[in-house]
């Protein structure tokens, strides 16, 4: 299985396609979390946790912005509001070999807003023009922009529309929709993922409005081909949680949206590619559960879920845990499918 690993670090020859997108999450999206969800699409594009610039600059540069050549096409989230301070993160992050940098402008956290950058910044979008253009002056690769529909009392389509032509005006071309606004007082951040209402015809209006800019839908849609209609208001599709929820369905991406004339990976082949992962996780003497706890949900709603997770949860933090306990654990459910 080492072989189609390989292979699939060459399928990405060009720059990055945003018709589907794997979301940044805080505490997810790491390193070990994109090589799981490479095994199951070549082409969707993923990206990073969101990374402050401040972190960059003064950090450990190695561990917060590292990853392997498998995860491309690969986006660094950064997090700030000093033009100055993001340049440099950018230009070291293209350093790094990052195809694109991304700007947050979407956390509603009570410690993003503190330190004045995520959805806060839509309130000032010259700021966030001002740091759009100071980081594509430094880099060669796309500076992108995600947000919300608006904040707070600033969220007509007027405060949108004025919000994204400032930004592109600076050098933007491509921007990633949370269709929901953002309450920055009042709700925690996980309640401003599901109480504001999505509206998805605000987004598809931006479209028509600003055709000459990538326009990339996020928000609750529930999984790979729930994603699919979006593609006729807009250009991309990001997906959130589901894509960690139920990693399965990535496997359908490179099919569903890029027109890939191969069979969707099944389960036997997926564990293959985990377990030599695996392999490679526990040969750089990284705790297995790193890896294993993203792919709990593998087994969403499949015959053995229960053991899979099970098994995992209690062995994988054990020092001695290897890839033998993944082939344990899918036991009972490889069965069930075969």
């Amino acid at each position: 299985m080492r072989v189609r690993l390989i292979l699939m670090t060459e399928a990405f020859v060009d720059r990055p396609s945003h018709r589907f997108s794997v979301a940044p999450m805080m505490d997810w999206t790491d390193r070990w979390c994109r090589r799981f969800h490479r095994l199951l699409t070549r082409r969707a594009l993923l990206y990073t946790e969101m990374v402050h610039a401040n972190a960059v600059l003064y950090g450990d540069r190695r561990h917060l912005l590292g990853f392997d050549s498998q995860e491309h096409p690969v986006a660094l989230q950064l997090g700030g509001s000093d033009p100055r301070v993001l340049a440099e993160a950018a230009r070291i992050g293209a350093d790094f070999g990052y195809d694109e940098i991304n700007l947050n402008v979407g956390c509603p956290s009570e410690r993003v807003q503190s330190g004045a950058f995520g959805a806060c910044l839509m309130a000032t979008p010259d700021t966030v023009a001002e740091c759009v253009e100071a980081m594509a002056k430094v880099v060669s690769v796309p500076v992108t922009v995600k947000h919300r529909i608006g904040i707070d009392e600033q969220d007509s389509e007027a405060d949108l529309h004025r919000f994204v032509a400032r930004v592109a005006d600076a050098g933007c071309k491509t921007f990633i929709v949370h269709a929901r606004k953002a309450w920055l007082k009042g709700l925690s951040p996980a309640a401003n993922r599901e109480v504001p209402p999505l509206d998805y015809p605000r987004v598809y209006r931006l479209k028509q409005e600003f055709g000459h800019l990538n326009i990339v839908i996020n928000g609750g849609i529930d999984g790979t081909e729930a994603g699919l209609p979006h593609l006729q208001e807009v250009d991309g599709v990001m997906l959130g949680r589901a894509a960690y929820h139920r990693p399965f369905e990535l496997g359908r991406v490179d099919r569903l949206y890029y027109g890939v004339e191969r069979d969707d990976p099944g389960y036997a082949e997926i564990i293959d590619d985990l377990v030599a992962l695996a392999e490679e996780v526990c040969s750089r003497d990284v705790p297995l559960y790193r890896l294993t706890r993203h792919a709990l949900g593998l087994f969403h709603g499949a015959p053995g879920a229960r053991h899979w997770r099970r098994v995992l949860t209690e062995g994988a933090y054990r020092k001695e845990a290897g890839p033998e306990l993944i082939e344990w654990a899918v036991r009972p459910c490889l069965q069930a499918v075969s």
